[in-house]
C-alpha cells in the first residue's frame, strides 16, 4: 500500500487533484490550526505578536529557498534528469544543500542575535511587553528558514521527480507541529510555546521530505563548489526571482507594519482573513501550478513551443474554472466561514465582523491570486525571471501606496484591498508580457470558456444571495451548527446550480474533470490489491 507514497504522475489533471486532495486537507489542518489559536487568543497582543515575528524569518527562507527552488533548481534538476546519467542531478542537490544550508545557519544566526533591534522595524507601532514578544518569538522562528530550506530542497527533488504525494503531506505535518505547539507545548512552556511549535512543524515538513528523497535514490554527500557549472545556472536563475520574492516580502512586511499602527487586534484580523483566502487558492492555484511546472520544463527543454503553450492554457482554464466557485463562496458566506472557522473562545462577535470586512476585499482578488503562480512559473520554465520579477515590484509598490492611503480609514479590509489591487495588477502585467512573448494564449479557447464559467458563476451567485435570508431562518444563528448549517446548505445549492448550468453549457473543463473522476473511480473499484498502485494516471 505505501506504493502509493512514491507514485510518478504522468498528467497534469491526476497530479494536480493529487495535489488538490492532499492540500485540501492540509488546509483543513490549517483551519483547525487558525481555530484553536483564535479560541485560546482571540485577535489580541499575543496573536499581533505571533503573526509580526513571522515576517523577517519568512523574508529569509522565501529570498534564498523559495526563489532558488522554483526559479532556478527544479528546471535545472529536471533537464539533467533527461541525461542518462543521473550523478550530476543529485550533485547539484548536495552542492546546493550544502551551501544554503550554511548560509542559513550564518544568516539566522545573525539575526537571532538582532532579534530585538529587528522587532522595532516590524512592530513599530507595539510598545514594551509586546514588542518584546516579538523579539522573543523572531529569535526562536529563526530556526525555521534553516530546518525548511533542507526541506524544500529535498521537495524540489520530488517536484521534479512528480513524485507528489509526499511532498503534498508535508504541510500538513507542519500545521500539526504548530498546533501541538498550541495545545500542549504552552500550558507547560506559556506563551512562547507557540514559537517552538513553529519549529516542531519544521522539523516534521523536514522529515517527510527527507524519507521521499532517500526513497528516489538522493543520498548526501558533501560537496561545496561555488564555481560548479550547474549551481552557476541556479544562481543566475534565482536572482531576478529572488528580487521579485523580496518585492512581494517586503510588501508582506510593509502591510504588517502598518498594520501595527491600527489597534490591538488589526494584525491578528488581517492574517487571520489573508489565511481564508489562502483556502482556495491553495486548493486549486498552486497545485495546478506545481504540477504542470516540470512539464513546461520539459516542454522548453524539448523546443516544443506548441505543447508549452497548451500546458499554460489548458491549465489556465482549469484553474478559472474551479476558482469563479470558491470566489463566489468566500465573498457571499464570509461571515457564516468566519464564525463557523474562528469563532469560538476569545475570538468574539468585534473580531468576526472585521475579519468578514477584510476578507470581502481578499475574495475579490482570489482570481488573480490563483492565476499569478502558474503565470510566474511559465516564465521560469522560459529561464526567464526579469519580466515576474518586474511585474511584482511594479504592483507591489502600487499596493503599498494604497494601503498607506487607506488604512486609516478602512483599517484591515483597507489592506486586503490593497494586497487584491496589487495582485490584480500583476496578473494584468504577466499576461500581456506572456501573450507578447508567447505569441498568444489560445484566445480561441480561453475567452469562451471564460464566458460561460462567468455566467454560470452570476447564476451562482444569484442563488445563494437568494437563499442566504430564508435558511437563516430554518437555522437558528445563535449557535454554531447553525450558522454551519445556513453556509453549508447555500454552499452546495449554490455549487450545484454552478455545476448544472457547467453541464448545461458544456464547458469543456466541467466534462474533462467529470471524465477524469470516473476513470479514477473506476481504476480504483478494478483493483485487485496493492500492486495496481504503482502508477496513477
Amino acid at each position: 500500500m505505501f506504493k502509493i507514497f512514491h507514485s510518478s504522475y504522468k498528467t497534469v489533471t491526476a497530479a494536480a487533484l493529487m495535489l488538490s486532495g492532499a492540500t485540501l486537507v492540509s488546509r483543513f489542518v490549517g483551519i483547525v490550526r487558525d481555530r484553536v489559536l483564535a479560541h485560546q487568543f482571540g485577535a489580541g497582543q499575543i496573536m499581533d505578536a505571533y503573526y509580526a515575528a513571522f515576517k523577517v524569518p519568512d523574508l529569509i527562507y522565501n529570498l534564498l529557498i523559495v526563489g532558488a527552488l522554483t526559479a532556478g533548481f527544479i528546471p535545472t534538476f529536471t533537464k539533467l534528469l533527461q541525461k542518462n546519467d543521473k550523478n550530476p542531478a543529485w550533485k547539484l542537490a548536495n552542492n546546493l544543500i550544502n551551501i544554503l544550508g550554511l548560509s542559513l545557519i550564518v544568516l539566522c544566526g545573525t539575526g537571532a542575535i538582532f532579534a530585538p533591534y529587528l522587532a522595532h522595524y516590524v512592530a513599530p507601532g507595539f510598545v514594551g511587553e509586546n514588542l518584546a514578544r516579538v523579539a522573543s518569538y523572531t529569535r526562536i522562528m529563526f530556526l525555521s528558514p534553516v530546518i525548511l530550506g533542507v526541506s524544500m530542497i529535498m521537495g524540489g527533488i520530488l517536484q521534479s521527480l512528480r513524485r507528489f504525494t509526499i511532498y503534498s503531506l508535508a504541510p500538513i505535518f507542519y500545521n500539526l507541529g504548530i498546533i501541538i505547539g498550541a495545545v500542549f507545548l504552552v500550558p507547560i512552556w506559556g506563551d512562547i510555546g507557540l514559537a517552538w511549535g513553529v519549529i516542531l512543524g519544521a522539523l516534521l515538513h523536514c522529515t517527510v521530505q527527507l524519507y521521499g528523497a532517500i526513497h528516489t535514490g538522493w543520498r548526501w554527500h558533501w560537496k561545496f563548489d561555488l564555481k560548479d557549472h550547474d549551481t552557476k545556472i541556479v544562481w543566475k536563475l534565482m536572482i531576478p526571482r529572488t528580487l521579485g520574492v523580496a518585492a512581494t516580502q517586503v510588501g508582506q512586511v510593509a502591510f504588517t507594519m502598518i498594520a501595527t499602527l491600527l489597534p490591538i487586534g488589526s494584525v491578528a484580523v488581517f492574517n487571520y482573513a489573508n489565511n481564508l483566502q489562502g483556502f482556495p487558492v491553495g486548493i486549486v492555484g498552486i497545485p495546478f501550478a506545481l504540477a504542470v511546472f516540470p512539464l513546461l520544463s520539459e516542454a522548453v527543454a524539448q523546443n516544443d513551443h506548441k505543447k508549452f503553450i497548451e500546458y499554460v492554457s489548458g491549465t489556465a482554464r482549469k484553474i478559472i474554472f474551479l476558482i469563479l466557485p470558491l470566489m463566489i463562496l468566500l465573498l457571499l458566506l464570509r461571515a457564516q466561514i468566519v464564525r463557523v472557522v474562528l469563532g469560538s473562545g476569545e475570538f468574539d462577535w468585534n473580531a468576526t465582523v472585521s475579519t468578514a470586512d477584510t476578507l470581502a476585499f481578499f475574495a475579490l482578488g482570489l482570481l488573480a491570486q490563483a492565476l499569478i503562480p502558474l503565470l510566474a512559473r511559465a516564465f521560469y520554465a522560459l529561464s526567464d525571471t526579469k519580466t515576474p520579477f518586474i511585474s511584482g515590484v511594479i504592483a507591489e509598490l502600487i499596493g503599498i501606496i494604497m494601503a498607506l492611503l487607506l488604512y486609516k480609514q478602512w483599517g484591515p479590509p483597507g489592506l486586503a484591498f490593497a494586497v487584491t489591487c496589487a495582485a490584480s495588477l500583476n496578473l494584468i502585467f504577466l499576461t500581456a508580457a506572456f501573450r507578447n512573448q508567447a505569441k498568444g494564449l489560445e484566445e480561441g479557447k480561453l475567452i469562451p470558456m471564460l464566458f460561460k464559467a462567468s455566467i454560470a458563476a452570476l447564476a451562482m451567485a444569484v442563488v445563494v444571495q437568494f437563499i442566504k435570508t430564508p435558511l437563516a431562518q430554518i437555522f437558528n444563528q445563535d449557535y454554531f451548527w447553525g450558522i454551519f448549517g445556513q453556509g453549508a446548505v447555500a454552499g452546495i445549492v449554490g455549487i450545484a446550480v454552478y455545476g448544472l448550468l457547467c453541464y448545461v453549457l458544456k464547458i469543456p473543463e466541467f466534462m474533462d474533470l467529470v471524465g477524469s473522476l470516473k476513470k479514477r473511480l473506476l481504476k480504483t473499484e478494478n483493483m485487485p490489491n496493492d500492486e495496481g498502485l504503482g502508477l496513477i494516471d
